[in-house]
């Protein structure tokens, strides 16, 4: 999804067979999409199925992840990477935002079962509204950080706290991903937001775990979206373009 222009700098997706949706310039949509950009967002990708995988720019479009949701037919669970909880109320009427569109997600689509958050502190899920947490599984920066300060050692009991997390998501059901790149450090990802502290290695080791629970159980993910890019006029989309076509290869190779 073309909204800045940034992947024309990039690589990853080069000699892959790709179709771009160009939307950029549209009215509404920078952090906030009003109702009238909605519109013309799900026109833009209603030839599109949600079985894929959708590079949807900068953090501040997180929002159309609830917007390619609204294409799944079935119940299932939600799992997100992020930095940020994207849960926070609208500051003003009931705009969709790429801060609040897990909440509107929660509040709005009925066949979204269950919330699966991964990456934000915990002090900014404290902050999550009370009826919507009882309908999220959280594990928070504190957590990941900890799991990561124990990896090689003796006692790796931390790491496996992580690990089981995502070796216990249920399977009963489809499991649609949304990736934003800031829950990695800076060394692998360059947004526009503040960041987290997780390697590449590390994200691709937990998705791995995920991935295998669910073709264990005959399930596939539902679709895949990943956001986090640079502004053009500023930061390395060099170390994006990297950890763009890790994440693409790493999806491309799994079977379904």
């Amino acid at each position: 999804m073309n909204f800045s222009g940034i992947y024309r700098e990039e690589h990853f997706y080069e000699r892959i067979k790709t179709t771009w949706a160009e939307v950029q310039g549209i009215p509404g949509t920078n952090c906030y999409c009003d109702d009238e950009a909605a519109e013309v967002l799900r026109d833009k990708i209603r030839e599109f199925p949600v079985k894929g995988i959708h590079f949807i720019d900068s953090g501040n479009y997180h929002y159309m992840s609830r917007i390619w949701l609204e294409k799944m037919n079935r119940p299932f669970r939600l799992l997100v990477f992020d930095n940020h909880t994207d849960m926070q109320l609208p500051a003003f009427g009931g705009i969709l935002s790429c801060g609040g569109w897990i909440s509107a997600a929660l509040e709005e689509l009925p066949l979204l079962k269950e919330v699966l958050l991964c990456g934000p502190d915990e002090e900014a899920f404290c902050q999550v509204p009370e009826e919507l947490k009882g309908r999220v599984r959280f594990l928070s920066r504190e957590k990941l950080k900890a799991g990561q300060m124990e990896a090689g050692q003796p006692d790796a009991g931390r790491k496996r706290g992580v690990q089981d997390f995502f070796a216990e998501i249920p399977a009963d059901m489809p499991v649609y991903l949304s990736i934003d790149k800031d829950i990695l450090c800076p060394e692998d990802a360059c947004t526009a937001w503040s960041q987290g502290d997780m390697r590449r290695r590390e994200l691709l080791e937990y998705l791995e775990i995920v991935l295998e629970k669910l073709e264990s159980m005959g399930q596939q993910l539902a679709g895949v979206d990943i956001c986090g890019e640079c502004s053009p006029d500023e930061g390395n989309s060099d170390v994006n373009d990297a950890s763009n076509r890790a994440l693409l290869e790493f999806f491309r190779n799994r079977k379904g």
